[in-house]
């Protein structure tokens, strides 16, 4: 069996195939979750499966309870167990300034984002905690600590994430399980960058000391990291991935 067992939500492209790609060419075991993206998912196991890398496909909608324990049901099944949960599935989100923002745009994105998070970090900790090894890494946002134009919504329930990490930190750390957040700036070449105009992609860019946008493979490695035994004495923390964009 490969070193670790690692489930990635929402992995069939962007930062999701980037973590699986890394986490498999580092000699864990990884599960491609995607909730309508058979094609795609398939595509990214094929890839880790010609590197010499063990890959499963799991369908299913991280929001839903009955998805999220056939998921978890699946993988230890076909594996046995679980190591290792990186949650990167975005659930929708309207770019809108807040004026313009119904409680119904808000709510039903904090409700979603919320949920994910709860089901699946509920499901995993129990069998993490009898092991008393686990590594949960959840992907956040700069913008829930540097606000942007239109992006509130996501802006505000990636925020109640961060919250929500730290809490569980806490109350994991005694049983050997770490919980940490990855928090990229603007990632090129996925679904919220390509939801941006091309100006205000350059402008993003250019205010970066680094002067380009994060790139998914960047953003991987540093979820290898806390998906890894080098990180095995920090939890609860929020690594930024944003070329100097944010400096907390």
């Amino acid at each position: 069996m490969s070193e670790r067992v690692c489930l990635i939500t929402g992995a069939s492209r962007g930062i999701g195939a980037a973590s699986a790609r890394e986490l498999a060419a580092r000699g864990h075991a990884v599960v491609v979750n995607h909730r309508d993206s058979a094609t795609d998912a398939e595509a990214v196991a094929h890839d880790v499966r010609a590197a010499g890398g063990a890959a499963l496909v799991v369908q299913g909608d991280v929001t839903e309870p009955g998805d999220v324990t056939r998921v978890i049901d699946t993988v230890v099944g076909h594996w046995g167990r679980l190591d290792v949960l990186v949650h990167n599935a975005m659930t929708p989100f309207p770019i809108t300034p807040f004026a313009d923002l119904s409680w119904e745009q808000l709510g039903t994105k904090l409700d979603q984002e919320m949920r994910a998070a709860h089901l699946l970090t509920h499901a995993v900790l129990p069998e993490m905690i009898d092991r008393r090894y686990g590594r949960l890494v959840y992907l956040s946002t700069g913008l829930s600590r540097r606000p942007r134009d239109g992006m509130i919504a996501l802006g505000v329930a990636k925020a109640a994430l961060d919250s929500f990490v730290r809490y569980v930190a806490a109350e994991v750390a005694p049983h050997g399980v770490t919980a940490n957040v990855v928090a990229p700036s603007t990632v090129d070449d996925t679904a919220v960058s390509g939801r941006l105009s091309d100006e205000l992609t350059a402008q993003l860019a250019a205010a970066t000391p680094m002067r380009r946008l994060a790139r998914p493979e960047d953003v991987a490695r540093t979820v290898a990291y806390f998906a890894g035994d080098d990180a095995a004495f920090t939890t609860g923390s929020w690594a930024p991935v944003n070329g100097g964009l944010i400096m907390p």
